[in-house]
């Protein structure tokens, strides 16, 4: 049975992540890794007994064994390893976003089709046991019909943790596009796609300062909104808002609602970097039946809510140990099967479009209709993919 050569362009922290995750499963082989300096691909390589270092991402790219480029670069040349990788006859898998703009990403997407070359997109989050069981809960309609959804992702900005947080305040960052595609993704996975948009946004603190780390004390010189609000109105008739801030100092609010004619599933994080962005956490389920009608002032008791049991794989609630890459492994099982994949090009395409547009109408204050469209992503089976891991 094939397997397919993976080759990774980018040897980041989260590359570890991924290379760990793959290792698991029969369908691919990690075969070569490429970073600007040989010394780091040779120490890669050898620590995780990978068979060929690169000193670019270009030399990788050419290998004639290298079925998949899984590209882990940072997101201002995505396009280029992905349009590159495209050229050469091979299948991408890339971090979010698929490029840091429309015109990169729509190329990309073109040169697939034109090729018959499968693109696929992180984030793979929605692939989780949670984000998994929540649809199973919306196609089982214990919620009724999904007539709206919210989205919240507010805290005060990167600086606090991140050790080098200029590029998140720069053209092509900031909240929307950085974490953003994580809340988007899981709305789309869930409700399909998106028919307008509107948007709002503001930029509250600039300079900023950095209040620890290696850069303590330097200030940052924000190019871009860091308060934005997005309304959507998708094509199955929900409406949702989407709020992203890197100026909140706290907030109560949950990481993600949907609102349905029978009831609310909720996701309350008290983390906003937890969330869509982790494969697992708590579901809260209340329904028609556990609304308290004749109660005003509303007597609110937590335990109300349901706690849904989480009944698919890929659970992790850390961002040390996660899941990352699953998407990649169903892109290799959809080429051998012949079938499409979830964490889909299309679906990455759409979800910057939409992105993008919300910035576009805060700007020009108006309504904008969005052009491109996707499948929304069939649900997971409970055994996905045991079969293929390693020893069975």
């Amino acid at each position: 049975m094939k397997n397919y050569k993976v080759g990774i362009i980018g040897l980041g922290d989260i590359s570890d992540k991924y290379i760990n995750n793959l290792k698991k499963y029969n369908i691919v082989e990690v075969h070569a890794c490429a970073s600007r300096g040989l010394e780091k691909a040779r120490i890669t390589a050898d620590r995780f007994h990978i068979s060929r270092a690169y000193s670019s991402g270009e030399e990788l790219i050419q290998d004639p064994e290298i079925d998949i480029v899984l590209n882990l670069t940072p997101p201002s040349v995505h396009s280029y390893y992905n349009i590159a990788a495209l050229q050469a006859g091979k299948h991408i898998y890339t971090e979010k976003p698929l490029g840091t703009d429309l015109e990169g990403a729509k190329q990309i997407i073109r040169l697939s089709k034109e090729k018959k070359l499968y693109v696929g997109c992180a984030p793979d989050t929605f692939m989780g046991g949670r984000l998994q069981t929540v649809r199973n809960l919306l196609d089982r309609k214990v919620i009724g019909e999904v007539i709206g959804a919210g989205a919240y992702c507010l805290y005060h900005g990167v600086e606090s943790f991140h050790p080098n947080p200029f590029f998140f305040y720069q053209t092509g960052a900031g909240p929307l596009l950085d974490i953003g595609p994580y809340y988007m993704t899981a709305l789309l996975s869930l409700l399909g796609p998106v028919k307008r948009c509107s948007g709002m946004s503001r930029k509250t603190f600039n300079p900023r300062k950095i209040p620890t780390g290696p850069h303590k004390e330097e200030e940052i010189n924000v190019e871009v909104d860091t308060h934005i609000i997005g309304n959507l109105e998708f094509h199955n008739g929900a409406l949702a808002n989407i709020i992203t801030s890197f100026d909140v100092w706290e907030s109560e609010m949950p990481r993600l609602e949907l609102y349905g004619t029978e009831g609310t599933i909720c996701l309350n994080d008290p983390d906003p970097l937890d969330g869509p962005n982790i494969f697992g956490g708590p579901i809260l389920l209340r329904t028609k039946k556990e609304y308290r009608w004749n109660s005003f002032p509303r007597q609110e008791n937590p335990s109300d809510w349901i706690n849904v049991p989480i009944d698919f794989p890929f659970t992790s609630t850390s961002h040390q140990q996660n899941s990352r890459g699953i998407g990649l492994i169903d892109m290799a099982l959809a080429i051998r099967d012949n079938r499409p994949h979830r964490a889909s090009g299309d679906m990455a395409y759409h979800s910057l479009e939409v992105m993008t547009r919300i910035l576009e109408a805060a700007r020009e204050s108006r309504y904008i209709n969005i052009e491109s469209s996707f499948n929304i992503p069939a649900p997971l089976g409970r055994d996905f993919p045991e079969s293929e891991m390693r020893g069975n």
